[in-house]
């Protein structure tokens, strides 16, 4: 049993179970009409995104097969934020998820990041788990209820920085879900277009 991690793409059959693993976990969990569905979510942004030098897409591969995977992309100069973390249902708790951030992590300090930041449901306690076990810091009131959250966001110095205690305010509860949802929403809009207009100043200057 040999385990390898590998640099590949969202369009490239070794990502297919990892695709097809999201949209089955997140639509199970959440519904498939939220944000358009899960497959819709993880094709959201450009896939050039997820490569070098804005950001990383890594597989973990068993004997040939993928079995947990993840990417990131760039916020700005200074931070990377984690996507796409999945494991095999039937393969987990072997430290793969684990295996897979801290690859992440080592390919954003290797292209000058100093933080990470991430983001999960308020319906995947285990995932709260894994990030909160790597060391990284919550950025919600981890004693109110999370579906006043519904994302629940975290950060993490890496690279230069490592070890370093994060400052970004801690996010209070939304007063109710939807209210909670309509935050979210208006958040992640916003990370979007910053996002978006990262790429194509980057595209610009590339050309």
């Amino acid at each position: 049993m040999t385990d390898i991690v590998v640099r590949s793409s969202l369009l490239e059959p070794a990502a297919q179970p990892l695709i097809d693993g999201l949209v089955s976990e997140y639509d199970g969990r959440y519904g498939a009409a939220s944000r358009g569905g899960a497959r819709a979510e993880i094709f959201r942004y450009p896939v050039s995104l997820f490569s070098s030098p804005l950001g990383d897409f890594l597989l973990l591969q068993r004997d040939g097969e993928t079995v947990a995977g993840g990417a990131f992309m760039s916020h700005d100069d200074e931070t990377a934020e984690m996507k796409r973390i999945w494991t095999h249902p039937n393969l987990r708790r072997q430290g793969l998820a684990r295996a897979i951030v801290l690859a992440l992590e080592e390919s954003a300090a290797q292209l000058g990041y100093t933080r990470s930041y991430l983001s999960t449901g308020f319906r995947q306690p285990e995932a709260v788990a894994l990030y909160l076990s790597l060391g990284y810091r919550p950025l919600f009131d981890t004693s109110a209820d999370p579906s006043l959250y519904r994302s629940l966001p975290f950060e993490k110095h890496i690279g230069e920085k490592a070890g370093q205690v994060g400052t970004t305010p801690i996010y209070p509860p939304a007063a109710s879900f939807e209210e909670a949802t309509a935050r979210v929403t208006a958040l992640k809009t916003g990370q979007e277009a910053k996002i978006r207009d990262r790429l194509s100043s980057h595209d610009a200057s590339a050309a």
